[in-house]
């Protein structure tokens, strides 16, 4: 019987820990897009953007002309 002096009190911190945690993950967004990331994976997109290929591309070197 002498545990629920301890089992209580510790019950309820943990709640209240779980409540601010809980408060903060949805102040900072973690829960603003469940879905777009499970279907960024399923979509193939081949084609690369064109600012992406510009930064790709391999400038010419100048001993080879």
């Amino acid at each position: 019987m002498e545990i629920l002096y301890i089992l209580i009190p510790l019950s309820i911190v943990l709640v209240f820990l779980i409540g601010i945690v809980f408060r903060w993950s949805l102040r900072n967004g973690q829960f603003d897009d469940l879905e777009g990331p499970g279907f960024r994976v399923l979509m193939d997109d081949d084609r690369v953007p064109e600012s992406i290929q510009e930064e790709q591309e391999v400038p010419p070197h100048k001993g080879s002309q």
